[in-house]
């Protein structure tokens, strides 16, 4: 048996709305938004009785989603939302963009805040990381022609 895709990454947010909008300057669609609950939703997760707001967001290829996620019940536990880049864990979702610098300016007016620099790798690529909103580390990568 093969693995076929990686389905989503998934990310859990406070302000669901907030994030959806950022990702959506970003360029990445809103497939589906829902509210999952019941018995075999706490199964999957080990969380038992569980409600959680969902929106599934796609990229424009449609071959990647990001699935973020606002928990209702139970509460949330921890929060990572402002650890270094090379704390234990995922690291961060990185993005292929056209211009990364039209895209930082489009991202700025959502509350994007550069990392560190804006560098250049070889003649391969620009890079950069954000914080997103609330937090989340976002990886930007322009590819040089």
């Amino acid at each position: 048996m093969a693995l076929k895709r990686m389905d989503n990454v998934g990310i859990v947010v406070e302000d669901l709305g907030g994030t959806i909008d950022f990702f959506r300057e970003l360029g990445l669609e809103l497939e589906g938004r829902a509210t999952i609950e019941g018995e075999w939703a706490g199964r999957v997760t080990g969380l038992g009785d569980q409600r959680v707001e969902i929106a599934m967001m796609r990229t424009p290829d449609g071959h990647s989603r990001i699935e973020l996620s606002r928990f209702l019940t139970p509460p949330v536990v921890a929060d990572h939302r402002n650890a270094p880049v090379n704390a234990l864990g995922y690291l961060r979702v990185m993005f292929a963009v056209d211009d990364i610098d039209e895209t930082l300016e489009r991202l700025r007016t959502r509350g994007a805040q550069l990392v560190g620099d804006v560098v250049q790798y070889n003649d391969a690529y620009r890079l950069c990381y954000i914080r997103g909103p609330e937090g989340i580390l976002i990886g930007l990568a322009q590819e040089l022609n």
